[in-house]
């Protein structure tokens, strides 16, 4: 069924896009939301009359995205993590923190709009990382990865679980002991009657 769209409609198409949807699509959401109506002349008059306003509307996301994308490629984005003596982080820095920290920035995108390279970064660095925009526009901004603090290797409570493990096989050789002797003990009083 062909619908012609009086709003933008997420991975369908903007205001005034002529769309070719599936009957229950149409009927179910489309239509009684209001965000399209069926493709016929009237409905194409209509939209064809708000064709100058909806290219305005257009032209102004544009112009959005492009200080947007000056926005973000102005400065580096500096993200603080913990990190191994080697450089590499306890953890890794995904779209879900970019995103996050973006918005302590003021500025607010999806987290499906941030394109990692291999998805996420594990070690200390510069990275470039794409944000898509508005219209095919991508902004290439910089993450800056720092150390924010050291952890030390995890050897001391390795050392810590060992010595307790001896502790816990002495005790467990002294209570077999005391068991035998105990045993020992009753045998010789039995023996004794």
């Amino acid at each position: 069924m062909k619908v012609i769209l009086n709003a933008d409609v997420a991975n369908l198409g903007e205001e005034g896009d002529i769309k070719e949807v599936k009957n229950g699509y149409a009927r179910n959401f489309i239509f009684p939301r209001k965000l399209g109506m069926p493709y016929n002349k009237a409905n194409l008059a209509i939209i064809d009359a708000k064709k100058d306003a909806i290219e305005k509307r257009r032209e102004e996301k544009r112009q959005a995205a492009l200080s947007l994308k000056e926005k973000l490629e102005a400065a580096p984005l500096q993200i603080g993590m913990t990190t191994g003596r080697n450089g590499k982080l306890f953890g890794s820095v995904n779209a879900a923190m970019i995103v996050a920290e973006l918005a302590k920035g003021g500025i607010e995108i999806e987290k499906k709009a941030v394109d990692i390279p291999d998805n996420s970064i594990k070690a200390v660095g510069n990275y470039k990382v794409g944000i898509k925009l508005y219209g095919g526009e991508v902004a290439q901004i910089t993450v800056a990865v720092t150390s924010s603090a050291v952890e030390e290797e995890p050897q001391a409570p390795v050392a810590v679980a060992k010595e307790s493990e001896k502790a816990e096989s002495a005790e467990a050789t002294e209570v077999a002991v005391g068991e035998d002797e105990e045993k020992n003990e009753s045998q010789d009083s039995l023996d004794a009657e």
